[in-house]
This record gives structure tokens, sequence and C-alpha cells, in this order.
């Protein structure tokens, strides 16, 4: 597991896929954690299991609290790279929507109506490049910045677009041979300690599947 900083307060790291974010009798980045530092870990924030990239996990409580209220306040910021089908008109915009989370389906759905259950979400995005896969399809490589963290989110609203992720197989109907093309790949946001606003940035790796 490859460590991008760690103090008395907080650990970044590089989650890997098909790691679950948050504690869980299957493979998890918590139970890791605890193993790797010998110490308590706190989950404040969650990445899909089969997505990979940049995470902060909290070592105290007080770290932990400090840096759920940031992620509440839209503080942490959290920028992802994604490559999805089709093109995006406008090349950059803003995506606002209600999203319902089926939690027997596991899946998000994006709704008409408030009702129960329902909550807003918001991402900004611009369109890095087009891209044309080996069969010929055409696709958008696009950064997304996350001001709302609702489950599946990112996944959501960009298929109910009709631009669904590539390997994304929950929400689209066609089938990838490559993982989901998606990557947490910058984290910024007030250390809990000192109030000092720190980021950190990784580009997928070089074999990951659909760079």
């Amino acid at each position: 597991m490859e460590v991008l900083f760690e103090d008395k307060h907080v650990i970044v790291v590089i989650k890997e896929r098909g790691l679950l974010s948050e504690e869980n009798p299957k493979p998890n980045m918590v139970t890791l954690l605890k193993e790797l530092t010998k110490g308590e870990i706190y989950p404040v924030h969650r990445l899909d299991k089969d997505v990979g990239g940049v995470m902060v996990y909290a070592k105290t409580p007080l770290a932990a609290a400090k840096l759920s209220a940031a992620v509440q306040a839209r503080e942490l910021k959290k920028e992802y790279l994604a490559i999805v089908r089709g093109s995006l008109d406008p090349e950059a915009g803003e995506m606002r929507d209600l999203l319902f989370h089926d939690r027997r389906q596991n899946k998000t759905f994006v709704v008409e109506r408030q009702r129960a259950g329902v909550k807003e979400a918001l991402l900004e995005y611009d369109t890095v490049e087009q891209l044309t896969t080996a069969r010929g399809e055409e696709c958008s490589l696009v950064h997304v910045l996350l001001h709302t963290g609702r489950t599946h989110q990112i996944r959501a609203q960009f298929s109910g677009r009709g631009l669904p992720l590539v390997g994304d197989r929950k929400y689209s109907l066609l089938e990838d041979p490559c993982e989901i093309a998606l990557w947490s790949y910058r984290l910024a946001f007030n250390h809990p300690k000192t109030g000092k606003r720190i980021e950190f940035m990784l580009e997928p790796p070089a074999d990951y599947p659909w760079t």
C-alpha cells in the first residue's frame, strides 16, 4: 500500500481497487491500515470498492470529527478522472440532480421530485480530451470536482445523461473487459491539527486498465 503522508493525526494513502474503504469482514482499507499503523483508523469519506486513488483516514477521534465536519461543509475537496461513453455538451459545466439510493439494489437513481431518502447532488466537470477505444467507440476523459459525496454519485449522474462510465457494469448495459474508469486523483483539506491547507495528487498508474 502506498502512503503519501502520515503523522499522528491523519494518514493519506492510495486505495487499491477491489478493497472496501470502510471496515468489513471482506478485504478492506481500515483493517489493512490498522495493521500498518498499529493503531486506530477512522474513515471520513469513501470510495467504491472497484475505484482506486487518493484517500485520507483519521488516526484519532478528534481528527475524525474535524475531517467529517469538513466533508459536511464541503471543505474537503475531492477530484476525479473518469472516462465516459460519448461526448459532453457543453464540454464543461455542472451537474445538479436529486438522487435516491435504493439499498436493496445498491444502486442510485436520478429522480425528479424531493421525497424521503432523496438528496441533492452537485459536481463540476470539464472535458480533458476526446478518446477512441480499441473498438472504435467515442469516449471522453473527464475531470470531475465533487461537491457532494452521494453514493455512486459520479456514476449515477453521468449515466443519467446517457454517458455511463467505461467499465461500469452496474450503470451500463454494455459489457466492458476493463475495470471501471474512475480514479480519485486529487484530495485537498485543512489539516485537523494545524489548520494548514494540504493537498495530494496522483495520476492513475501507467498499468491502470483504462489509461
